[in-house]
Parts: structure tokens; C-alpha cells; sequence
């Protein structure tokens, strides 16, 4: 078993009396589909979640990347904490954020720029940097176009032009988007307590979109607007898409930003590979006048993405943080 390096066990906070049921009702998106566009905005409409089968990215894609963060994570925490500690790209562990927030969990995080990536890939694989740097640059070039793809078919499916009045901030040379590879080892059994261990607590993603894809193993769970919590089913060949508060506002709140979490196994681990769609650090957000029907008002104000970048870094991960851009 992976050991993670201090703060202890007692640190992290633990989920009481839950009951791990699976979720059916997660709305699957054939995206070769002509009527996919439609159902991407009633995903987002109901859920804020989504899976997309059909997407076109190579299993190969997947299963390398996630060879070389395995390869990563077993090595010995002295030699992992050398790609540390994340400020706030790099390497750590069981902190989450700078407020105090805990989990069982170790992680990568990088900008998503071919430049910065080649940097860090010297410090995550120092014997042969070039497979990790080449395995993430193809991962996060495909998965990026994936998330451009999504947000066009949700233009169209919205029938507001031009169809990449979404893609566009993605795309943009000075874009935000961030890269992150989550690790949950296997923890301590304490089921007997009828508890969970939080591997990464209830939060929703201040981004625009998020793009996940993790190994079959259980843990990720998404919170249903009547305030009850579900597990959603793994799947390793197929991407689960979240809306983040970013698009929350862009649609005046006709799309809702998703809460969810992880908790943590007992019996495997848990790898997942997120990417976070953010906008240029000086772009503009607010409500699209051309999804604004005659008469409705902008439920928030406008905001740079800076602004709200770190204003999330100051907050806890449950706070709601769109509440202080509320008009």
C-alpha cells in the first residue's frame, strides 16, 4: 500500500452513514449522434453532468498517460516530493488547496501548455522524461479538443451563434486550463465505522468545463439538485463532463455547476485525469445576452476570470463562491 507523507489519518475528515448506491439515471451522450446537441444541454440543464461515448479519443491515449502516473505514484515519497511541493503545479499530497481542506490523496497538477509540460515532465520522470512529456501532450491535446467539440454542440444545441462563442475562450493562446492526475490510494478499512474517508471533498469546479476520465474504480460521486448524493459508475473507455461555475454564469444559471466529490477505497486505488477548461486570465464573464430572454435580468455580475480565480483560492472547497458574484 502507498503511504502518504504527513499530515496523518486523523487530519482528514470523514462521510458518516453513507450507502454507496450506484446511480443509473447519468445521462450517456452518443456524440456521433445528430441529436446530441439537444441532449448535451438537457445534461446541463438537469444535472450539470454527463457521459460521452463515442468521442474519439484513443484508448491508447488513456491507458499510456495513466501507465506513467502509476509509475509516477509508486515511487518512494522521498523521490515523488522532488517534483513538489505544488505552488501550485507540482507534485503533492493530501493537502488540497490553502485553507485547510484534506483528503486522502496524492496528485499532479500542470498547465496545459506544451512548454510547461515539457518543464515538469524532467521533474515527474527523471530517467526518461520524453515518454511522460509525449504521453501527456497527446492526452491533453485530444481531451482539449473533445471539450471544444462538447461546448460547440452545446452552441448549436442552444441555437445561439457563433458556435464557438464557448469554444473559443478554450482555445485562446493566453487560456487558463489546467491539467490535474488525482491518485487515491488505498486507505485504511473503516466501514465498521460506518464511515468513508474523503479522498477529495464536495466542491464544485470553478472552470468552465471539466473533462474526467478515471481507472474502474469506484469513488466519484455527484450530488442531485435535491441535495442527495450518488455514485456514479465508473467507466475507464469514456469521459464524464462537468459544468463549472464559470458556465453557471455564462448561462445566468440555466446551466448549474455540478457538487461532487470522491471517497476513498479501502480495497483499490482510485487514478483519475481531469481537464479544467478556464478562459484567459483578463477574459470577461457574464451572462449571454443572446440565452437572456426579453426582460430577464443577469443574475451576476461581470467578473474577469482572475478575479474569480482567486477569489476560489481564498475559499474553502464547499463555499459556495459564485455567491459573491451574485447581483
Amino acid at each position: 500500500m502507498v503511504v502518504l507523507s504527513k499530515p496523518g489519518l486523523d487530519q482528514i475528515p470523514l462521510i458518516k452513514n453513507h450507502k454507496p448506491t450506484h446511480f443509473s439515471g447519468i445521462p450517456t451522450i452518443d456524440l456521433s449522434k445528430p441529436d446530441s446537441g439537444e441532449l448535451l444541454v438537457e445534461a446541463c440543464e438537469e444535472f450539470g453532468f454527463f457521459k460521452v461515448i463515442n468521442h474519439g479519443i484513443p484508448m491508447e491515449f488513456m491507458d499510456k498517460l495513466e501507465a506513467e502516473a502509476v509509475k509516477f505514484f509508486s515511487l518512494p515519497q522521498p523521490e515523488k516530493e522532488k517534483a513538489g511541493p505544488a505552488n501550485p503545479f507540482g507534485y503533492g499530497n493530501k493537502r488540497i488547496g490553502l485553507n485547510g481542506d484534506m483528503g486522502w490523496i496524492e496528485y499532479l497538477l500542470l498547465q496545459t501548455n506544451a512548454k510547461s509540460v515539457s518543464q515538469t515532465s524532467w521533474a515527474i520522470s527523471r530517467e526518461n522524461p520524453e515518454i511522460f512529456r509525449s504521453a501527456a501532450t497527446d492526452y491533453i491535446s485530444a481531451v482539449k479538443k473533445l471539450a471544444t467539440e462538447v461546448l460547440e454542440m452545446l452552441a448549436e444545441g442552444l441555437k445561439i451563434q457563433p458556435r464557438n462563442i464557448f469554444s473559443e475562450l478554450l482555445k485562446d493562446e493566453e487560456s487558463d486550463s489546467v491539467f490535474r492526475i488525482n491518485h487515491y490510494p488505498p486507505c485504511p478499512d473503516i466501514q465498521s465505522f460506518r464511515c468513508n474517508l474523503t479522498g477529495f471533498g464536495e466542491h464544485t469546479d470553478p472552470q468552465i468545463i471539466s473533462v474526467l476520465r478515471s481507472n474502474n474504480t469506484s469513488g466519484f460521486q455527484i450530488s442531485l439538485k435535491d441535495g442527495s448524493w450518488v455514485s456514479v459508475p465508473s467507466d475507464q473507455s469514456s469521459f464524464f463532463v462537468i459544468v463549472g461555475d464559470s458556465m453557471q454564469v455564462l448561462t445566468n444559471g440555466r446551466f448549474k455547476s455540478v457538487r461532487h466529490r470522491v471517497l476513498a477505497n479501502s480495497k483499490k486505488s482510485r487514478v483519475s485525469m481531469i481537464y479544467f477548461g478556464a478562459p484567459g486570465l483578463r477574459e470577461k464573464i457574464a451572462p449571454l445576452p443572446s440565452l437572456m430572454e426579453e426582460g430577464e435580468e443577469s443574475l451576476y455580475r461581470e467578473f474577469k476570470w482572475c478575479e474569480y480565480k482567486v477569489s476560489s483560492y481564498k475559499s474553502k472547497l464547499a463555499d459556495n463562491r459564485l455567491r459573491l458574484f451574485e447581483k
